[in-house]
């Protein structure tokens, strides 16, 4: 889908075991890119647009995933949405990332992989225990993303919210067990997201992040809040009464999140902290 995701496994399996987990969650991310990206054009969102099957037609994974695109469609109000090209198709793909990685996710943990990181270019998933002897978090190593994640002594994930204002910098550390982290942002990719409201590019907050227990989910609303810009306290607010957590960067660089934002941020006008630095235990 035109992405990296990169696998991180800290349980200690024999090498057998390992290479088995790995490779039944490569085969699930593979499986996603040909059932879902708009690059290929044998893929089933693309036929589905060119109209050549039916939604009942497709196999019934791919169904749930569109069942999910129109949930989240509800629950933002509109915000995604993905009919949000305009031509009368449907688009799920702002929130395949997630559910591609917390897919590989569940194969690994049921291969026995119970502690580990996929990071789908940002988006992560993390389960279980990390180790005590991860190097620092940072936002630079390849590939460059808004979320990379490194181990705390304590056994903790801890994943560095990149500031999309200021390449190689953080503007949180997100801290816990079995988290998904999203972040959608202009950084790396420009103005990537429409407003469906209105068909233009959405430039009026830099990134946003949403923290929970789904990252199809979180994909999702991180991609809608994004969307949103100015209309995105509303929505975020009705997030976090339902369990989530937020973290937004303006356009400005103005930082706010959450009141149960499960990390440290870095404070209202505050320098940038490098990602090495910020990023130790």
């Amino acid at each position: 889908m035109g992405t990296v995701v990169s696998i991180d496994i800290r349980t200690p399996l024999p090498p057998e075991r390992l290479d088995a987990a790995i490779a039944a969650a490569v085969d699930v991310l593979h499986r996603a890119d040909a059932d879902f990206s708009t690059f290929r054009a044998d893929s089933w969102v693309s036929r589905l647009r060119r109209g050549e099957c039916a939604l009942a037609d497709v196999p019934a994974h791919v169904q749930g995933v569109y069942r999910i695109a129109e949930a989240c469609r509800v629950r933002t109000a509109g915000r995604f949405d993905p009919a949000w090209r305009g031509d009368g198709t449907l688009d799920p793909t702002g929130l395949v990332k997630g559910w591609a990685a917390d897919a590989a996710s569940r194969l690994l943990t049921a291969a026995g992989a119970i502690s580990h990181c996929v990071n789908a270019a940002g988006d992560l998933r993390v389960r279980g225990q990390a180790t005590a002897t991860a190097a620092a978090v940072t936002a630079t190593d390849p590939p460059a993303a808004p979320g990379t994640a490194a181990a705390a002594p304590a056994g903790n994930w801890r994943i560095g919210i990149a500031d999309p204002h200021h390449p190689g910098c953080l503007v949180a550390v997100v801290e816990g067990t079995d988290l998904a982290v999203a972040t959608s942002g202009l950084a790396e990719r420009g103005a990537h997201i429409v407003d469906p409201s209105t068909g233009r590019p959405a430039t009026d907050l830099a990134s946003v992040t949403v923290v929970g227990a789904d990252l199809t989910l979180a994909d999702a609303f991180a991609t809608a809040a994004l969307a949103a810009g100015p209309a995105a306290p509303p929505l975020l607010a009705d997030l976090a009464a339902a369990g989530w957590a937020w973290l937004v960067v303006d356009a400005a660089g103005r930082v706010t999140c959450s009141a149960g934002f499960p990390g440290a941020v870095a404070a209202a006008g505050a320098a940038p902290v490098p990602a090495a630095a910020r990023g130790r235990g």
